[in-house]
């Protein structure tokens, strides 16, 4: 007769349990990057009434009598299914699409979050609301980012600059008329930077010299303001018969730029200029300048970043440059992970070790840009095990009323 009773405490007190699981789910149904929890019970130990015995004689075996002693939970899992995306437009905002974590940490101890709702505080550093600080790779001057490297705290200060760069290779595209007469022009523009950022655009000029053959040149006369005089060296410039460009047999052409001393960046500055890209058609010059190698001081405004996790600042001046790239850490037993409050998990010892990589590697996921993942919280499936849950609280809270009944019956005997 008790042990009836003490069934039924059991089944109260483990789907108390249980409600008190669902109700934190159901509290979390719009908490970013949350993953539900859910319990399963199983049967406690047995006490054996009567063994098992086997066939022998004429007589077939018997299987045992055992009475079940109560419940209790036999496990509360982490689910760790994907969430829906939410779209914020906030650039700093990430969600993780796949199976990885953002890392997290404090200085001392590293964390592990699905909830990317990051911000910048006051010294550019990337940060949780909590304050932790996002970790990753911060790229070299160059732009360079080594993700061999261990990851470190992002930080990003606002208004950085970009120093200047020197022009040192010019590149010249598209075609020269074949048609044009010996001594014909084509006038075109060579643009470039000196050491401290200043620009130049200086007029040059196409010359045909004979057939397939032309040369390139800076008229001092066209010089602009600080720039006293422009050398050509190797100016001549063949083309195949076919109108491609020839290989030179001689070396490439450059200009030697000469600077006034009172604008104070390096003097002589020298360009190599590239030719290959031209041809020679019997059709409408339209040669221009494609590319060059140098640029002003500019000033980061703004950053954007990619599926990989990549950083990407732009600069006043029009560059853009890598900053920095955010890492990704997944673990060959996510539902191992310890949950420790604001959306944080920590490893254990059954989650296994963290693998940090990048993003869209080692099966980490991509990382969507600005949106959010939401709870994976499916408020249908909660309330139906809601009531399911009540109702198995409800029916074990009758096993006690019945079992004092029939106790109460067992001491009215003596009357």
């Amino acid at each position: 007769m008790m042990r009836s009773m003490f069934s039924g405490v059991s089944g109260l007190r483990n789907h108390q349990i249980r409600m008190d699981v669902i109700g934190n789910n159901i509290a979390n149904v719009n908490t970013v990057g949350y993953k539900k929890n859910r319990v399963t019970f199983q049967d406690m130990l047995s006490q054996n009434i009567r063994g098992a015995s086997s066939p022998q004689g004429g007589r077939g075996g018997s299987n045992p009598q055992q009475v079940g002693l109560g419940m209790t939970v036999n496990s509360i899992d982490t689910i760790h299914t994907q969430g829906s995306s939410e779209t914020t437009g906030k650039v700093t905002d990430m969600m993780v699409d796949g199976d990885g974590f953002f890392v997290v940490g404090d200085g001392t101890n590293n964390y592990y979050t699905r909830a990317g709702n990051f911000d910048f505080d006051s010294v550019g550093s990337l940060i949780t609301p909590g304050g932790l600080k996002v970790q990753g790779w911060v790229a070299d001057s160059a732009g360079n980012i080594d993700t061999s490297q261990t990851i470190s705290d992002i930080t990003i200060p606002k208004g950085q600059s970009i120093q200047p760069q020197a022009t040192s290779q010019a590149t010249y595209v598209n075609n020269l008329d074949a048609s044009t007469a010996v001594a014909g022009t084509v006038p075109v523009m060579l643009e470039a930077y000196d050491s401290l950022g200043n620009s130049y655009s200086i007029p040059a000029l196409f010359t045909k010299t004979g057939a397939n053959a032309w040369s390139y040149s800076i008229p001092a006369a066209s010089l602009p303001a600080n720039i006293t005089a422009a050398v050509v060296a190797n100016p001549a410039i063949t083309f195949n018969a076919n109108g491609t460009y020839a290989t030179p047999v001689v070396p490439n052409t450059t200009v030697t730029l000469t600077l006034n001393a009172a604008v104070g960046a390096t003097t002589p500055q020298v360009l190599n200029v590239d030719f290959t890209g031209m041809t020679q058609y019997s059709s409408e010059s339209n040669a221009l300048l494609d590319s060059q190698d140098g640029y002003s001081s500019g000033v980061l405004n703004g950053y954007a970043i990619d599926k990989s996790g990549s950083i990407t600042g732009r600069f006043s001046n029009g560059l853009t440059k890598q900053l920095a790239q955010v890492s990704l850490a997944n673990f060959n037993n996510p539902g191992g992970l310890s949950k420790s409050g604001e959306n944080l998990y920590t490893s254990s010892n059954n989650s296994g070790q963290p693998q940090i990589g990048t993003a869209g590697s080692g099966g980490r996921g991509d990382i969507s840009p600005n949106k959010l993942e939401m709870s994976n919280v499916d408020l249908s499936q909660e309330f139906t095990d809601m009531i399911i849950t009540q109702r198995g609280f409800q029916a074990n809270s009758r096993i006690i009323t019945v079992s004092d009944e029939m106790l109460q019956e067992l001491v009215n005997l003596k009357r």
